[in-house]
């Protein structure tokens, strides 16, 4: 699936409105909450034991997530595909490997983040 097809699909069924934006945000936070209910309040050993146990939601919420920001990116006239190619191109200079390879960014707690430094 392309971003060209969801614009399709969406015109399709004239479901297409800048009008829109605010609550496809909307629905990005609930998809998200969902997703969270799976994982939260449990240590990173138990999160990928749920996670492998409910694969097919976590599945679910990777497409409906894409889905989503697609149809964003088609509201807003952004090319999703140049948007993610430009932010890596940004994390490649922010997070180079031989400072951040297997550590954390949070530059308030001793990371590494070239944005800021």
């Amino acid at each position: 699936m392309t971003q060209e097809h969801v614009k399709e699909f969406v015109n399709s069924r004239n479901w297409e409105s800048p009008g829109v934006i605010k609550d496809l945000l909307l629905n990005i936070v609930e998809e998200t909450g969902e997703a969270w209910n799976i994982v939260k309040w449990v240590g990173p050993e138990e999160q990928e034991k749920l996670i492998q146990e409910n694969k097919d939601s976590f599945k679910d919420f990777v497409g409906d997530q894409l889905f989503l920001l697609y149809r964003i990116a088609n509201i807003a006239g952004v090319n999703a595909e140049e948007a993610v190619k430009e932010t890596l191109d940004e994390y490649e200079k922010r997070f180079p490997v031989k400072e951040t390879k297997g550590k954390h960014t949070n530059i308030l707690a001793g990371g590494t983040d070239h944005k800021y430094n």
